[in-house]
């Protein structure tokens, strides 16, 4: 845990109770804080009250003496309304901030020389946050990794000398962190998401590109014309830039391109590492990961050849592009954190052969954005809610079973695969959905995906796990 000292003795009104909202709580009370907590949710006040945390309602607090409302980040903030405490704190001219706000004043207070890597964007920001923190650790330094990704940011260990914090940022997280100043900041690309939250993409936008205004270095992917934009307004102000892409070739920054990562100088190109063979990271999205990550460390001064050679030691993120099994010529890849289209366009554009998995509860416009790929879909098995709806798209287009549930999905597709004579086949769990229909979230859904493929006859019996 880390203490939060910076609000020692004075009243912090706290709203929102779960994972990231507790772990604040108690950081702030452990830092000598008088916190008051609340959250409309009953079970969760009660959890709180029963570790001695001071609870409540915010509605009946005095807040004359408040120093700051901290909010949980998924409570709203601006949309689509302002929820009711933060009318409260605004009213009584109390700073609204959130855990990485309070971590970041604490790093400043402690150690500030402990390097921060935030990391952002719509897509790709777990993959490139896992792999930033795997390079580090296999580089031999003393890394903490949390934020969005898992662990909340105020669960980790103390900053000191050395330690290294690579933190996933969410557009929430930053929106309360007015103070955000990693060493290396790395903004990946931008596609419409959370518009419910922020009101409209350039809301949403320049969110996103606080990040990396505030970091002393700034990494941005350029693949997408609102984030080129990010880049070229960073370079105006003077600050910092390293443009990367995995799509497309840069006169200067670090590109992805055909296997290969390649730093450019006023046209110049050398390639710095080879990614071709790492079953982790597999197409043009993950050689944006790739260079991104790439950029981080050079800029935090580790030589080329080391991080090119601990690229090829990347296990992968669990649940996006992960390679469960290979068996013979055939990959099972469990893609489950891939809960919208534009996330499983990005696996499906990673295979040239492709038993595909998909279904679950349906996100607005469904798969028809997915249909460049169809091409290279021997046959899509549907799972869920959305199997009707995303049969009628493939009608004519794809063959298709309705395999109703994941492991009769794994099932069909291993029978069919089995006969396919292709080189390589990949079995691919891309569900494009949501997992609520048949799953509490994505992790058990790829769980479940495991287990199916490891119950197959002669599972086990593989080239490679991942």
């Amino acid at each position: 845990m880390i203490p939060v000292t910076t609000f020692d003795g004075r009243k912090v009104a706290l709203f929102g109770l779960g994972g990231s909202g507790l772990a604040t709580a108690r950081a702030l009370k452990a830092g000598g804080a008088d916190v008051v907590c609340f959250d409309d949710n009953e079970a969760r006040v009660a959890q709180a009250a029963g570790e001695g945390l001071a609870t409540q309602d915010l509605r009946d607090l005095d807040w004359s003496d408040v120093a700051a409302l901290v909010l949980a980040p998924g409570v709203p903030l601006t949309h689509p309304v302002p929820h009711w405490s933060v009318e409260l704190a605004r009213d009584a001219g109390v700073e609204i901030v959130g855990d990485v706000e309070l971590f970041c004043r604490e790093r400043r207070k402690q150690c500030p020389s402990a390097p921060l890597i935030a990391i952002t964007g719509t897509n790709g920001k777990s993959t490139t946050t896992a792999l930033i923190a795997h390079l580090l650790k296999a580089l031999g330094r003393d890394v903490q990794l949390g934020g969005n990704i898992g662990t909340p940011v105020l669960e980790l260990d103390p900053p000191q000398p050395g330690r290294h914090y690579v933190v996933e940022c969410s557009s929430y997280q930053i929106d309360l962190a007015p103070t955000l100043d990693a060493t290396v900041g790395i903004h990946m690309n931008l596609s419409p998401d959370h518009l419910d939250r922020h009101g409209s993409m350039e809301n949403y936008a320049a969110i996103k590109e606080r990040l990396v205004a505030g970091a002393k270095v700034a990494v941005v992917g350029v693949d997408d014309r609102l984030s080129s934009a990010i880049a070229d307004r960073l370079e105006l102000a003077r600050k910092p830039v390293c443009r990367i892409a995995g799509e497309k070739e840069l006169t200067n920054g670090i590109y992805a391109r055909h296997g290969r990562l390649i730093e450019a100088h006023d046209g110049s190109q050398i390639e710095v590492a080879l990614l071709g063979g790492i079953d982790s990271l597999r197409g043009d999205h993950n050689g944006q990961n790739a260079a991104a990550a790439f950029a981080a460390l050079r800029a935090l001064e580790i030589p080329a050849a080391q991080i090119a050679e601990a690229l090829k030691t990347f296990p992968g993120l669990h649940h996006r592009m992960e390679v469960v099994e290979k068996k013979g010529r055939v990959l099972y890849i469990n893609d489950s954190k891939a809960t919208n289209a534009d996330a499983a366009a990005r696996a499906l554009a990673s295979f040239d052969r492709i038993y595909w998995i998909a279904g679950g509860r349906a996100k607005a416009g469904g798969i028809s954005s997915l249909d460049e790929y169809f091409p290279k879909i021997a046959k899509t098995f549907l799972i869920g809610e959305a199997a009707q709806d995303f049969a009628k798209t493939l009608d004519g287009r794809v063959p298709f079973k309705i395999s109703g549930t994941l492991t009769q999905a794994v099932q069909d597709a291993a029978a069919e695969a089995a006969e396919d004579g292709a080189a390589e086949i990949a079995i691919l769990l891309s569900p494009a959905c949501a997992s609520f229909d048949q799953f509490p979230n994505f992790e058990l859904r790829g769980a479940a995906f495991v287990d199916a493929v490891r119950a197959l006859p002669n599972s086990g019996n593989t080239q490679e796990v991942a």
